[in-house]
């Protein structure tokens, strides 16, 4: 019998996994999909809100303020790229002026410090490019930008290092409450017994909870579009952009990506399906339309590619995280909506702690914190891009034009700790496929290492797992 199993290994479950290894413990992850990130981590919009916008006293206010303050000592330790860009929420009539005063309000109520309400002429003088419609602006300067599955990838491998054991294509059916813990069974066949259960499925924690629990759950799913642009010579925006929080979210949003891309979104509607993640003509026509407000009409021409994400929202509009009444050392951290990325370090924190203390757990001294990315070529001096090839040749092989991603990053992707294994698994850990002609021209030659590099036939490599296989047939 295991101490702990985490089920879901999106940022979520992956923070919880880093902070448990710091305890001396036995604790796997169990994943539905292929690798890492491959749900609401990997389509959200990457920002790290200061914590202004949450209910004082709520679950979303504590995580976030926390969490947010984390960020700059997290991605130093695991080598994540991360900008504190600072946020506007822009109003566009004297009624919204108001509502920007009750935010600075609650912001001061939730502890954020470096808010201030701005004039046109203020709000102007930080974002030139703000369009005619704005009138005013609350100006969060401690909201940042990170990569969501890059930090999420970060957080696996630091865990899987410090011990942790993670089981792909691994999904949970059933859960029965055993002497001194819980049978988990799974999809393979395969069963696992622990003492202690933490619920991090994210759109499926409801399911999950509903497997051991009295107090049933309804998770509703929440569907946001994006449009992500190419990245332009000409300077467009710093800061992100928010519109007005309405009940379904944040809003349209315009930020700039900490890769240099422009992102606009999300929509926000309840759909029914947790899998449906389409995107539509009328939902991306709206997100443009609306970002425009913002700062003007954007550059429909350097769209690259479109994409949706779900949310995982609860009626309650709240985190739900903690020990279930009826289920001892069952943990429930579920409905992680946004904020959910950037309380992501805090609920870490706040979960492992609960669970070390149910566990009356020790610290585990050989814990450590620190975790080097894969070297990006594209960032280097050509005086460092000569040592690495003198090195290494595979460097000089640049595989991914639009991104400069070379051969040896790629082989470095598949045999690191928790190395890829799909097509998206290199895109997510290197970015090859990312760029302008998305994956057109790279696609093929990546296919080829994994082929090579996992001594597999090329018809297995998938793009993200079982049923996504890229070619079929014989080799000739």
């Amino acid at each position: 019998m295991i101490d702990v199993a985490i089920i879901g290994a999106g940022v979520i479950g992956c923070a919880i996994a880093r902070e448990l290894s710091r305890y001396r413990l036995s604790i796997c992850v169990l994943e539905k999909d292929s690798d890492v990130a491959e749900g609401t981590s990997k389509a959200n919009s990457g920002i790290v809100h200061a914590g202004y916008d949450a209910a004082p006293g709520s679950q979303k206010a504590k995580f976030n303020a926390k969490g947010s303050a984390m960020f700059p000592s997290l991605t130093r330790e695991l080598d994540v790229p991360y900008k504190q860009n600072g946020s506007m929420v822009v109003s566009f009539s004297p009624e919204d002026n108001a509502r920007l005063e009750k935010l600075f309000e609650n912001g001061m109520r939730n502890g954020i410090n470096d808010l201030e309400l701005l004039d046109r002429e203020q709000a102007l003088a930080v974002c030139p490019r703000l369009s005619e419609n704005v009138l005013a602006a609350l100006y969060a300067k401690t909201a940042g930008i990170v990569c969501p599955y890059e930090l999420t990838i970060a957080l696996a491998e630091n865990a899987f290092s410090n011990g942790v054991r993670f089981h792909f294509n691994s999904r949970v059916n059933g859960i029965a409450r055993i002497k001194g813990g819980y049978r988990l069974t799974l999809d393979t066949g395969d069963v696992i017994e622990t003492r202690t259960v933490v619920n991090a499925a994210g759109l499926y924690a409801d399911e999950i909870n509903n497997m051991v629990s009295e107090n049933r759950m309804k998770i509703i799913p929440r569907k946001g579009e994006y449009c992500l642009f190419d990245r332009m010579e000409e300077e467009t925006i710093q800061q992100t952009i928010f519109q007005m929080p309405t009940a379904m979210g944040k809003g349209v949003l315009v930020t700039k990506t900490v890769d240099g891309n422009l992102l606009a979104g999300p929509n926000a509607v309840d759909v029914k399906g947790k899998d449906e993640v389409e995107t539509t003509r009328e939902g991306l026509e709206y997100v443009l339309r609306t970002a425009a407000l913002s700062i003007g009409r954007l550059p429909e021409k350097q769209i690259i590619t479109s994409f949706a994400g779900l949310r995982a929202h609860l009626e309650s509009e709240d985190f739900e995280i903690g020990e279930l009444p009826d289920a001892e050392g069952f943990f429930n951290v579920a409905g992680i909506e946004s904020p959910g990325l950037s309380s992501a370090p805090a609920i870490g924190e706040g979960v492992a702690e609960m669970v070390a203390n149910r566990l009356s757990a020790k610290p585990n001294p050989s814990f450590d914190p620190i975790r080097n990315g894969i070297p990006k070529f594209r960032e280097m001096s050509n005086d460092e891009r000569a040592r690495l090839i003198a090195e290494d040749p595979a460097y000089g092989r640049v595989v991914c034009r639009c991104e400069t991603v070379t051969e040896a990053e790629i082989v470095n992707a598949i045999h690191r700790p928790l190395g890829a294994s799909t097509i998206d698994g290199i895109k997510r850990r290197t970015r090859a496929g990312m760029g302008r002609c998305q994956s057109g021209f790279c696609t093929t030659r990546v296919l080829e290492i994994l082929e090579r590099e996992l001594n597999v036939p090329r018809t297995s490599v998938t793009k993200c797992g079982k049923g996504s296989e890229l070619l079929s047939g014989k080799r000739h």
